[in-house]
């Protein structure tokens, strides 16, 4: 089952011409999920062929422009190609006015159901529990309000190989059964268990997205032990003062939380205009956190 990540834009707020803004596209077991949405957003998904009226949850993180200026668009094309399906946005207080007011002024009507989901901003809530996945946000520590999340599997029922099945001459009933950890006496009279026959769980997985923040330890907790971090590094450890001044952090500060939240994989990205090289990212954050990788526009990274 797929769960992966598209990067659509990795740049900080200054255009540079190399990045575009913030925006990410998750394929989460085939249910698509954008987190942020920065000017240029759907122009990268059709750049990399997302069939994105199939996006049924988007993520806000907060209310700088390089994360949210491209909603409008999006959502006017969404419109204009037909879609007829609910979307619901979540973010912080004061994107649904700002939309709304958009499409009052523009006299703009969509014909599908718009929801917006305020964030608290200030706590870990569960905001979305479906049958294969589930995301909490948390608190992030930035200007404005602002809100990371977690993006996490549901596991799968356990298979059964074809040789227990046949062996055991299994019916459907029966094999539901094992799967859901129930003993069974199959038709020629023999007790079978569960743990006889069912193989080994794959493990869930799950992504973090922290984005605009300083580095503050007190996202270690919502973030611990995930498969992969995105955690945004503005700038590289010369400019830590200008990081503290602009609530952002620096590649040495990712890859601090990233090794005290015992992650997996850590993505570096929402670089700073200011840089041409970005492996100076990779390679201080790799002294600290060695599994770093880089965020790029067109990128997957399959969890």
């Amino acid at each position: 089952m797929k769960f992966e990540v598209l990067i659509l834009g990795c740049g900080a707020a200054a255009p540079s011409g190399r990045n575009l803004p913030s925006a990410q596209l998750i394929n989460l077991r085939e249910n698509y999920l954008l987190v942020d949405c920065g000017e240029g957003t759907q122009l990268q998904l059709r750049r990399y062929n997302v069939k994105f009226q199939r996006i049924s949850h988007i993520f806000i993180s907060h209310l700088h422009g390089d994360h949210y200026l491209g909603l409008m668009g999006l959502l006017s094309s969404m419109h204009l190609l037909g879609r007829r399906t609910p979307l619901v946005v979540y973010s912080p207080p004061g994107l649904e006015e700002i939309i709304r007011l958009q499409m009052k002024i523009s006299e703009s009507y969509l014909e599908f159901s718009l929801t917006f989901i305020e964030l608290p901003c200030n706590e870990e809530l569960l905001i979305v529990n479906e049958q294969a996945f589930e995301v909490r946000s948390f608190p992030l520590r930035h200007r404005l309000k602002c809100s990371g999340f977690v993006f996490k599997e549901k596991p799968l029922l356990p298979n059964i190989s074809k040789e227990m099945i046949h062996e055991f001459k299994l019916d459907i009933e029966e094999i539901l059964q094992l799967k859901h950890g129930k003993s069974i006496v199959n038709r020629d009279g023999l007790l079978v268990e569960p743990k006889q026959v069912l193989l080994p769980i794959p493990e869930t997985k799950s992504y973090a997205y922290c984005s605009d923040t300083v580095e503050w330890e007190n996202v270690i907790p919502f973030i611990r032990n995930v498969s992969l971090l995105y955690h945004e590094s503005t700038f590289l450890e010369t400019e830590a003062k200008r990081a503290v001044e602009t609530w952002h952090s620096t590649a040495s500060g990712a890859a601090r939380i990233a090794s005290k939240a015992e992650v997996k994989r850590l993505m570096l990205g929402h670089y700073s205009a200011r840089y041409s090289d970005l492996n100076c990212f990779l390679e201080e954050a790799s002294r600290i956190f060695p599994n770093v990788i880089l965020a790029e526009e067109g990128r997957v990274l399959e969890l």
